[in-house]
């Protein structure tokens, strides 16, 4: 999908602003530094059409959400960054506490309803991943499925589920139920599973690992199992997905993040890249290019994935979610 410049121009210019309401002319050598913890291949996808709309030049430089995060916060003012772009919220949560993040245009803010985006408006929303369980269809069916992501602590479960816990994926999980269920049912929990998860590095190997029948589940997001079924599904011939919903911990929404950096000497075209990535043409190129959800409004998903409004996602401010205290926690369970 793809919007002439003019159009581009209309779309960027909604709202008012102490920001410029239109796209900045781009001049020769217009660039804009994007510090990326999304997916490598989509970002670029984005940039790529961003620039051919606008004639803005975009470098990126990729890296894992608390790897930027904290390469941002160390670097305060004199960061090259203009703008931060992850997979997961704790990370932009990190950046924003430490006053780091330009406000958004409230015309950027508009594009993507309330519940995608942080209430301090300092960030927005660009993507969504659901919290699923995996599951070995040859070792569990339906009816022996946990109905609760908080079961997967009782002793039931020892040895039967895996995760990848030193991920920033499982970690922004754990940052939400800290959030719904407060530190000591979260610390209590997070024991429950040193005792029981076989233990994974990423997604993608405990999917595998699932499929395989080493373990007979895990938790993961998903568009990892989306993804590969879109393309051989030798990883996920062997799985369906669980999905807790009824505002579970376990249907737990991560939001993928995108903020413009206060420090940032070329603001006007950081804030015009963030807008064009969470509007209807940055939507449709996530749409068409990744097995994430859109999140602007009006923007559907790809069809292969569960209706949004069947996950019965809890109600999470992603501003709030501590990625510092998560890590306290998991390392005093023993899981870091």
């Amino acid at each position: 999908m793809t919007i002439s410049r003019r159009g581009f121009a209309a779309l960027v210019g909604l709202g008012v602003s102490s920001l410029p309401l239109r796209a900045p002319r781009a001049q020769e050598g217009d660039r804009i530094v994007v510090y990326n913890a999304q997916h490598a291949s989509l970002t670029k996808a984005w940039a790529a059409a961003f620039s051919r709309e606008t004639g803005i030049a975009v470098t990126q430089r990729d890296g894992g959400d608390v790897e930027l995060a904290n390469q941002i916060v160390q670097e305060g003012s004199a960061s090259p960054a203009d703008v931060f772009l992850t997979e997961n919220s704790p990370a932009m949560a990190l950046v924003e506490g430490a006053g780091l993040f330009a406000p958004l245009d409230p015309a950027t803010l508009a594009l993507v309803p309330q519940h995608f985006r942080p209430s301090t408006g300092r960030w927005t929303g660009i993507a969504a991943r659901s919290t699923v369980l995996a599951y070995d269809t040859r070792r569990l069916t339906p009816a022996q499925l946990p109905s609760s992501l908080m079961d997967l602590a009782d002793p039931a479960w020892k040895g039967r589920w895996g995760a990848s816990p030193a991920g920033a994926d499982f970690q922004a999980i754990v940052s939400a139920m800290l959030q719904l269920k407060g530190e000591a049912a979260t610390l209590a929990w997070l024991r429950g599973m040193k005792q029981n998860v076989v233990t994974f590095r990423g997604n993608s190997v405990a999917m595998k690992a699932v499929n395989a029948g080493q373990v007979d589940s895990a938790v993961i997001y998903h568009y990892y199992f989306a993804g590969d079924r879109a393309r051989t599904g030798e990883n996920s011939n062997n799985l369906a997905l669980h999905y807790f919903r009824h505002q579970d911990p376990g249907a737990f929404l991560s939001i993928s993040g995108g903020g413009v950096l206060a420090s940032s000497k070329r603001r006007p075209q950081a804030e015009a890249f963030v807008r064009w990535i969470a509007g209807p043409a940055g939507q449709a190129v996530l749409r068409d290019n990744s097995f994430e959800y859109p999140v602007a409004a009006g923007t559907p998903a790809n069809p292969a994935l569960e209706p949004m409004e069947k996950l019965q996602a809890p109600a999470v401010d992603p501003s709030t979610l501590n990625s510092r205290a998560v890590v306290a926690l998991m390392t005093q369970a023993g899981l870091l």
